[in-house]
């Protein structure tokens, strides 16, 4: 084993319990059954089913996915497909658990190799198989060399989650290259009406839902840019053609992986549907040497028969409750200020204290210096890697300032970037080395920056030295870690050619082993993953920082749609929104101060205008804002989200209700985008509610249609609705109803 994948993997067990992404604590993990006469596996969790069994050929196939089987119900034992024409083998048929590239394959491997003599052939056949605790470990190696493959299966006994991950070994005498390695493969039996829904965007447009058919051939998402990215993120769901938000089956799955990543839907020839997840095999050849072992991501998979909305609080709940710092009990997200918007590199000690002491006054908990005070850094094309206080800036340090924070009854957090350099920087005149690039090739700069090679121990060392001592020094309760680009000229010059390669994976390895020990020598020290907005989110990063950068785009309006979007995937109790100055700089519009207020407080509420610029009205708004958010904060970032009304497919109308866990309380926001001829608001159906409870009715902003009563039982909110009455433009209402 290498000593990357050594790190790699005595991090993941010390903070995730064995599996990357995977927590310890919390609710207890499914305990799997095996039937041994018929090698037949079993994971049952939360009304799941989930099963696969050894075939005749000692191949690892594919039984059921599903609501779950009766304890006593016999799955049969698995049987290859047999052979439909010349043209079509079983090899293509059969709904293999991990197939290699080998043996006729034409259908995506979960696994390929290539061997030193040119040979490209694995095929896979099933060893041993044991019981670990909580986990299915099955162990596979190929018909004749000796590359073996460790499958470990687990499934969360409070939400059918199912963990998937592989592990590859070399015990050959040679070197084996490592061309294509997926965490699993998911198979789903013929249907002629499944759809896939995955989300796509850009900067400022991230987490658009795409839904489409499943037709014969192939689906690709995925990202070359060795970040997670903003034009896919590693997250899918397949879904049949009746299902709704609230009903019909729903199967979906996300990848643990913050670098560059694959998801492949294949339909066989038989209408039969696989998934492979996992690295994106583009440009990648991972050379092992004899005895050294390569892991995949961890694929977090689930089903759920209460169509997307039900697939989405499934999924949420096992964030918080297995993946999240702190799971199962995350902490609640701080009302937050941050400057950027206020002064972008403008910042000073006299400047940032005065946005501090206005912050407080209207209730913030945690104020955030941005971009700006280190190094020669007034502007971005400068300072980047030079990570010490601009003392013409802060001639006195930052203690003043944070001092002062701290009177204020506030915490104290801070921008970095620490993965990037500009090549006006101290570092990089010093390092020039320490960049990603290609020897005697050009070196392609976004932003004016480049990006530091991670996977280097020296950099590494680095950036460990120079982060733990600023926290060190300093009272700093919170980083903002931005990466504010993508990779390009993907060279490690330093080590020979043929590993080169490794970078895609050595790369996010030492990032996780950067943030596990800095999280270890700081422990009340909370990091937030943004990367020019939501470029960096998923399950790999979300185990290690407490909250995510949704967008930068801060219009009130669009965030709507972002954030419907990301609860598809991703809990709201990580899902940071601000509120910013109107006009917006994305788009120009001009929205209420409430209006934007209602949107950012659906997820972590944080606020980014110049508070330089507020009038008395608006400094009051925010106040009685901020304390009626701190009221519904829990409900919001932790209870169970319902979308009632999507604003996708152009709607002009959204709402979304958050239910308390224990539903004593829900929240409601509704949001219109504009009305005409004279149109009655339509009720909205709450759901959600315990039908026996009598809720009382309070508006935090907006009123309720005439007639409305103030209390009644959870069966009336759900069954008659609520009429929010609303008419213009860009309108908002919020409400919370108790229990």
């Amino acid at each position: 084993m290498s000593d990357i994948d050594q790190r790699r993997r005595t991090l993941c067990t010390q903070l995730l319990g064995g599996l990357a992404g995977i927590a310890l604590g919390g609710p207890a993990w499914a305990r799997p059954s095996v039937d041994e006469a018929a090698k037949v596996f079993r994971l049952d969790g939360a009304g799941v089913t989930y099963a696969f069994g050894v075939n005749q050929d000692g191949q690892l196939q594919a039984l059921y996915w599903g609501s779950a089987l009766a304890p006593e119900d016999k799955l049969p034992a698995p049987v290859p497909v047999p052979e439909n024409s010349s043209n079509e083998m079983p090899v293509n048929l059969t709904p293999f658990e991990y197939p290699g590239f080998g043996g006729g394959l034409t259908v995506e491997p979960a696994l390929k190799v290539t061997f030193p003599d040119g040979v490209r052939d694995l095929v896979l056949r099933h060893v041993d198989h044991r019981v670990d605790g909580e986990r299915i470990v099955i162990r596979l190696k190929d018909v004749s060399r000796a590359v073996h493959v460790t499958l470990t299966y687990a499934m969360d006994a409070a939400t059918g989650i199912l963990a998937r991950s592989a592990v590859v070994e070399n015990r050959t005498a040679s070197w084996i290259q490592v061309d294509q390695l997926a965490a699993a493969a998911i198979n789903l039996p013929y249907s002629d009406d499944y759809r896939v829904s995955y989300l796509t965007g850009r900067w400022a447009g991230e987490f658009a839902l795409q839904t489409r058919p499943i037709a014969p051939g192939s689906i690709v998402i995925e990202t070359r840019k060795g970040v997670t990215s903003h034009q896919a993120n590693p997250w899918i769901a397949i879904s049949r053609g009746a299902t709704e938000e609230e009903a019909g089956p729903v199967w979906f799955g996300a990848l643990g992986w913050s670098g560059s990543w694959r998801i492949h839907v294949d339909m066989d020839a038989l209408g039969g549907l696989r998934t492979t997840a996992g690295y994106n095999p583009f440009d990648f050849a991972y050379r092992l040497k004899p005895g050294e072992k390569l892991a995949s991501p961890v694929f977090h998979a689930g089903y759920s028969g209460e169509g997307f909305g039900g697939a989405s609080r499934v999924f949420h709940r096992y964030q918080r409750e297995k993946i999240l710092p702190g799971a199962p009990t995350p902490r609640l997200r701080p009302v937050l200020y941050n400057s950027w918007e206020a002064t972008l590199f403008a910042v000073d000690e006299a400047g940032q204290t005065a946005l501090a002491e206005k912050a407080a006054s209207i209730g913030v908990e945690r104020f955030v210096m941005d971009d700006g005070w280190f190094g020669s850094r007034s502007s971005d094309k400068a300072g980047l890697g030079d990570w010490v206080v601009n003392r013409k800036k802060f001639p006195n340090g930052l203690q003043p300032l944070i001092r002062r924070v701290r009177d204020l009854g506030m915490e104290f957090g801070l921008w970095v970037e620490p993965e990037m350099v500009n090549p006006d920087s101290d570092l990089y005149r010093a390092h020039p080395d320490w960049v990603i690039h290609f020897p005697g090739r050009p070196r392609s700069e976004a932003r004016t920056q480049l990006v530091l090679n991670l996977a280097r121990k020296d950099v590494y060392e680095h950036l460990l030295t120079m982060l733990d001592r600023l926290l060190k020094e300093h009272d700093i309760a919170f980083l903002k870690w931005d990466h504010n680009r993508a990779w390009s000229e993907p060279g490690w010059p330093e080590v020979a050619p043929a590993e080169q390669q490794r970078l895609y994976v050595a790369y996010v390895d030492n990032l996780y082993k950067l943030l596990g020990e800095l999280r270890r020598r700081h422990p009340k020290v909370e990091i937030e993953s943004c990367a020019s907005g939501g470029g960096r989110v998923d399950l790999g990063i979300m185990a290690l920082t407490e909250q995510v950068w949704t967008s930068d785009n801060t219009d009130p309006f669009d965030r709507l749609l972002i954030q419907d979007g990301f609860t598809r995937a991703y809990t709201p109790a990580i899902m940071m929104a601000w509120v910013t100055d109107a006009p917006n700089f994305v788009n120009r519009r001009v929205t209420s101060l409430e209006y934007r207020f209602l949107s950012a407080m659906q997820g972590g509420l944080g606020i980014g205008a110049n508070l330089n610029h507020w009038k008395d009205e608006d400094f009051a708004k925010a106040r009685q804002l901020v304390a009626e958010y701190k009221t519904i904060r829990k409900t919001v970032q932790q209870g169970k989200l319902y979308r009632l009304v999507s604003p996708q497919g152009g709607s002009r109308r959204s709402a979304t209700l958050s239910v308390a866990q224990d539903g004593g309380q829900a929240v409601l926001f509704a949001f219109l985008h504009s009305s005409g001829l004279r149109e009655a608001p339509p009720r909205i159906q709450l759901r959600g509610l315990d039908p026996n409870k009598t809720y009382a009715l309070r508006a935090i902003a907006g009123k309720a249609a005439a007639q409305t009563p103030k209390r009644a039982s959870g069966a009336y909110w759900m069954g008659h609705g609520l009429a929010v009455d609303m008419a213009g433009d860009f309108q908002a209402a919020a409400f919370v109803l108790e229990a």
